[in-house]
């Protein structure tokens, strides 16, 4: 569907490869005016030459990044309509993993959300419209053995997508949840023999999750699910926890197995 999106502001970030790469190209062919953000600032230039946006690269996690951002942004868009948080790190690693692996996963998956938020909220609210999209990760549902710091932070990032949603949504503001499980990005190439094994088998494109992610905005779901199949481990999750525990600590020994040969 093209024009639907037509002349809106929005600002991707973590969009210089992957999915923030796929999510600036179809917001741009749906008619919006596109800021391209990624701490790569050659990517962040490549991909909006490809898609006509505005390329604005920095830091999009800490917050002198994001004012700064969200600054220029509203400088070149006039108005900020949709926030994409993308941008999103994966250490791996368990309870073991080094404190700045932790403290990277919380400031990029989960405080750069609430820092946009915070910047992005009066504005929204005095208008009484802005679309806040979360990119989840399927972890953020369910888990992701490998990364304690990916999962736990995941969550997080959920746990504040729902809070926006619950407290805002009657002022106009829309929030969304991306959670595709895997997808063919430098991202999965670095969760080595765990990714390869889980998530490799039904990756998808991110032109694909793109595709769903708009269908989702669209039809105004809070969840969108590239993966629908995740809607039923997460509802396994929620009513039986014994029995999906159990089936993720199967796959865990079955990882073990294998990296035992």
């Amino acid at each position: 569907m093209t024009g639907d999106f037509d002349g809106q502001g929005v600002v991707v970030t973590g969009a210089g490869r992957g999915i923030g790469a796929a999510l600036a190209r179809a917001f741009a062919a749906a008619g919006a005016r596109v800021v391209v953000n990624d701490l790569d600032a050659e990517a962040a230039h490549t991909v909006a030459e490809e898609c006509g946006g505005t390329a604005l690269p920095g830091d999009a996690a800490s917050a002198e990044g994001l004012s700064a951002l969200v600054a220029a942004a509203r400088t070149e868009l006039g108005e900020i309509d949709v926030w994409c948080a993308n941008a999103g790190v994966a250490p791996v690693g368990g309870a073991d993993a080094p404190a700045t692996a932790w403290a990277s996963a919380w400031e990029v998956n989960v405080m750069a959300h609430v820092r946009a938020a915070e910047l992005l909220l009066p504005r929204w609210l005095e208008r009484g419209s802005g679309r806040f999209l979360a990119t989840v990760s399927a972890a953020g549902l369910l888990t992701m053995l490998g990364s304690a710091p990916y999962a736990v932070s995941k969550h997080g990032a959920l746990a504040f997508a729902e809070w926006l949603s619950a407290t805002y949504r009657h002022r106009g503001v829309k929030v969304h949840a991306l959670c595709p499980q895997g997808v063919r990005t430098d991202m999965l190439a670095s969760t080595g023999a765990v990714g390869e094994a889980l998530l490799a088998p039904t990756a998808l494109d991110p032109a694909d999750v793109a595709g769903a992610t708009l269908d989702g905005l669209r039809a105004e779901r809070f969840l969108i699910l590239p993966h629908p199949e995740v809607a039923e481990y997460y509802r396994v999750r929620a009513t039986d926890p014994d029995r999906w525990i159990a089936g993720m600590n199967r796959l865990q020994q079955g990882l073990e197995r294998s990296a035992a040969l």
